[in-house]
């Protein structure tokens, strides 16, 4: 069906723009830096708040789409994403930075979620391939941005990038949010015999939450998407850090989030092939082994550069995984919902490569026992997911409510 890949495009269009928020966020927080002088610290708590915000907005915003429909939703936050930054461009003060950051930032975070639902919803035939591509625009679409960022804030200021950036927001998202639509059979609440459509594979949320596989999902996707943030975050802080050059750095500003886009795509079109556990156990414990390795070498050029994109390239599946394997194990009729429910997980993820990372990498002078504690962490979110551990929950028969 030609529609749901012109609904594919779209989503993938946004997902590029609202990407910023996150995986340009180092470029931004460097220009104000520089330009207003304001505390590293008291910048980089922006990005935890952008974090909370995007990831729990996305159970209300969720449920809102599955029981009205994504165009409105989207519409209303395709404004919002875009408000963010022409406001943040006026910014005075850090207090006005987070207001104006977390209005686009909730914005951002329906649009998440709704786009990466369109996906699950219009492809249950392929939905690791579908999944894959849409969050590939949330995690490769930066790599178009960030060289022109970095000139805009060299040679303009960071308030003039931002008023910029939120412009181009408003122009490409909003057009795109007009065609928003979940397939008919995804809203269809009951057959005529009273029973929910989809039988005992809809799960609701509140069944879901009752399952143990749930819980194994939750804490993996929170160990992984500590890594997969880390780098938009920390990149720059890090290579100032361990005296990398700027050639390196603009290098790897481009090569990193190709890579984890790149991941998205490979690890759902592996895992349609495959199984979706031992593809994700593959790239998880792949990316603990990058991360353990960077520890080893991040103060090398070559090394550094080498194993973030390597970090990346496994990491960044986690973003395509995870919606796909809610959908497998939950159904898609309320997987919105569902699915923004499980997306939380990415706000702990965030508060670890985020304030955890800024607190105790100035504490201990040193990113390296954080990089191998998060390796750690990868290897086990692997045996989590793995297929011998993780088993498709089983509907007991209850009542639907």
């Amino acid at each position: 069906m030609v529609r749901r890949w012109i609904l594919l495009t779209g989503a993938t269009v946004i997902m590029m723009f609202i990407a910023i928020y996150q995986y340009s966020w180092s470029l931004f927080a460097s220009g104000l830096s520089s330009d207003l002088k304001w505390p590293i610290t008291a910048i980089q708590a922006a990005f935890t708040l952008h974090i909370y915000a995007a990831t729990f907005i996305q159970p209300l915003s969720g449920y809102l789409a599955d029981r009205f429909g994504p165009k409105g939703i989207a519409m209303f936050a395709g404004l919002m994403a875009a408000l963010g930054f022409l406001l943040s461009s006026a910014a005075s003060s850090p207090l006005h930075l987070y207001v104006y950051y977390v209005l686009g930032s909730l914005g951002v975070g329906a649009l998440y979620g709704i786009s990466t639902s369109i996906a699950v919803k219009w492809f249950p035939d392929r939905r690791g391939l579908a999944t894959g591509i849409v969050t590939f625009g949330f995690g490769a679409g930066t790599a178009i941005f960030n060289i022109p960022l970095q000139a805009w804030i060299s040679n303009y200021g960071v308030k003039a990038a931002f008023l910029y950036t939120g412009t181009l927001m408003l122009i490409f998202i909003m057009p795109f949010t007009l065609i928003y639509s979940y397939p008919e059979a995804a809203n269809v609440s009951k057959s005529q015999s009273g029973e929910e459509e989809g039988g005992a594979a809809d799960w609701r949320w509140h069944e879901m939450l009752r399952t143990r596989q749930w819980w194994l999902i939750y804490i993996s996707f929170t160990a992984v998407a500590a890594i997969a943030l880390l780098f938009g975050a920390q990149i720059a802080p890090m290579a100032k850090a361990y005296n990398i050059s700027d050639d390196v750095l603009s290098l790897v500003l481009v090569a990193y989030p190709l890579a984890n886009g790149f991941s998205r795509v490979l690890g759902g079109l592996l895992s349609d092939r495959v199984g979706r556990q031992l593809t994700a156990a593959l790239f998880y414990a792949l990316t603990g082994a990058a991360m353990i390795a960077l520890s080893c070498t991040v103060s090398n050029p070559t090394g550094f550069a080498s194993f973030v994109v390597m970090a990346a390239l496994f990491a960044g599946a986690v973003f395509a995984f995870n919606p796909a394997l809610i959908g497998d194990f939950y159904g898609s009729k309320h997987s919105a919902t569902n699915y923004g429910i499980t997306y939380t997980a990415k706000g702990w993820g965030g508060l670890i490569s985020g304030y955890l990372t800024a607190h105790f990498s100035a504490a201990l002078n040193s990113y390296a026992p954080l990089l191998i504690g998060l390796g750690i962490g990868a290897l086990a979110a692997a045996a989590l997911v793995s297929p011998w551990l993780l088993k498709k929950p089983e509907m007991k028969t209850m009542e639907k409510t």
